[in-house]
């Protein structure tokens, strides 16, 4: 399909695909990308030279040039009803139908309905999950499994509120082509979502509800907002309909979280704690600067560490004193029936960091899995009571300096062979089934997505980088440790999955993982050469 030099490779991937990729659609999606396309390269470009800037010094710092909107006295725009109580977000990928309806009927609040890291952009994924969300907002979404089993909307309770989360600015889409060029992801997720939901949510007394991903500064947050201001002009919808609340999931977007909130002041509702993310964004940013910044086993790193604090700390503070909800981080537990134990004590995990969240200021905060909402709604319950949330709670005493947020070394714990295997293990099995096109997968009882891929690769790849001495060894980590090492993993998973799945997906999967971890040079996002493998 292709009109006024729009060309969509692959205009079918789905039945009724066509609903979707409608030429007015396309055309709207077009301008989007003749319109902020080109910003976008050039503030990809600026990433790539701040981190060489910050290598350079080891250090980030407040930004001097903005201390006037830190120090300004502004909120902003009042929160529309229907995102006034945000006490628990579910979190999964729009695709396939069968999971948008559970998270849907599942309890929550909200359902951030996730095209990005949960979801592979597998083409017919990102067609599907429009449609589903479009046929959401018009109440007709239903599947009907092989075996006969019926899903549908509940209508004896509130249905979860969409907040959809598009790709980040990082990610092309290869199907949709204009003028010859492969377009931003990120621009075709929100462009067909907008131009299919918006109207129709605005007039349920919702509206186009939106997380956005991955930035790195306020100037990234002001693109977005100069998309939101053309996309609502060009749909005749009133200036200021579109809600947006930001993933603070990197390193730099941390010293900038007011700056990114005023430029998106019209249009914020709130800011959001990342946790694999945020800790993946550290290694990147500061993959070279020794040491101090080398963590313990991911799976050792809690949220109550000095630099984690400082930085959830923050983000309440920065959120309220605006007017803005402060969202906490994923519960990825997943239930396993058959070890009620192993399950209790999960579950008992998942509470006290939830009871951690809502006593420090958070108005709500993500789970993976249905069987976790009452948990998550019951401990917000007993801190909120009757209110929808608790942006009266400001946090004058908190106070945190750039020295905190760096301080990577206070984190408790060690880098273990064990923890070493462990990253291979899921990297190489997540990307495998991210390949296969399903990008929300269950791994040891957890919800991964690729944020937990990003962080294990990325640390083994810093393991070899500072010549890493594992606790429970005492070997020092080397290409040669870890190609040995990936290898009986590898193996492993072989084992596991059988050959036919292994020779499809497995042994592609491995292969990236060993070239991005051994390569001399860091890959930024292990999702990009991924979807080379996708197609």
């Amino acid at each position: 399909m292709s009109s006024q030099s729009v060309h969509v490779t692959e205009p079918t991937p789905i039945p009724r695909a066509d609903e979707i990729l409608t030429p007015e659609a396309l055309a709207f999606v077009a301008e989007l990308n003749r319109r902020f396309n080109p910003v976008r390269g050039q503030l990809l470009t600026e990433r790539g030279a701040k981190r060489e800037r910050v290598a350079a010094t080891g250090k980030l710092d407040f930004l001097p040039e903005t201390a006037s909107v830190r120090e300004g006295d502004w909120k902003v725009a009042p929160a529309p009803a229907a995102l006034q109580d945000r006490r628990v977000e579910m979190t999964g990928p729009a695709s396939p139908a069968k999971m948008a309806i559970n998270a849907l009927n599942s309890g929550a609040k909200v359902w951030l309905a996730d095209l990005e890291d949960a979801s592979t952009p597998l083409w017919k994924n990102v067609v599907d999950a429009v449609l589903n969300l479009k046929d959401a907002a018009e109440g007709t979404l239903s599947y009907t499994s092989p075996e006969g089993k019926e899903y549908r909307l509940r209508t004896d309770a509130p249905l979860a509120v969409v907040v959809a989360r598009p790709r980040g600015w990082h990610l092309n889409e290869s199907h949709i082509l204009v003028d010859g060029e492969q377009t931003s992801g990120a621009l075709v997720d929100f462009g067909l979502l907008f131009f299919h939901t918006a109207k129709t949510l605005i007039a349920k007394g919702q509206g186009p509800y939106y997380y956005l991903p991955k930035m790195e500064s306020h100037l990234e947050a002001r693109l977005w907002n100069d998309v939101f201001v053309f996309a609502q002009d060009y749909l005749g919808v009133p200036q200021g309909t579109i809600r947006a609340t930001v993933l603070i999931e990197t390193i730099p977007a941390a010293f900038e979280m007011d700056e990114i909130l005023y430029e998106l002041r019209d249009h914020a509702s709130g800011l959001n704690a990342g946790r694999w993310d945020y800790l993946f964004s550290i290694i990147k940013y500061f993959r070279d600067a020794g040491a101090a910044f080398t963590l313990p086993d991911r799976a050792q790193v809690a949220m109550t560490a000095p630099f984690m604090r400082a930085y959830t700390e923050l983000l309440v503070k920065t959120c309220h004193d605006r007017g803005a909800f402060a969202m906490g981080g994923m519960a990825a537990v997943i239930p396993n029936r058959r070890e009620p134990e192993v399950t209790a004590a999960a579950f008992e995990k998942v509470r006290n960091d939830k009871t951690r969240e809502a006593n420090d200021g958070f108005d709500g905060s993500w789970v993976a899995h249905p069987d976790l909402v009452p948990v998550c709604r019951e401990v917000f319950d007993a801190v909120l009571g009757d209110r929808p949330n608790q942006l009266d709670k400001l946090r004058p005493e908190v106070h945190v300096t750039a020295d905190q947020l760096l301080d990577v070394s206070s984190a408790a714990g060690e880098a273990t062979e064990a923890g070493l295997r462990l990253n291979l293990y899921v990297a190489v099995a997540y990307t495998a089934v991210w390949i296969s096109g399903n990008g929300a997968v269950a791994i040891h009882n957890l919800m991964e997505d690729a944020a937990t891929a990003e962080i294990s690769r990325s640390q083994v790849w810093q393991q070899i980088r500072n010549k890493t001495v594992l606790a429970d060894t005492g070997n020092t980590v080397t290409r040669e440790l870890v190609t040995g090492i990936l290898a009986e993993e590898t193996e492993k998973l072989r084992g596991e999955v059988g050959e036919e799945t292994f020779q499809k997906y497995y042994k592609d999967a491995s292969a990236l993982i060993g070239d991005i971890c051994l390569s001399e040079d860091y890959t930024d996002f292990l999702t990009i050469p991924a979807y080379e493998l996708v197609g």
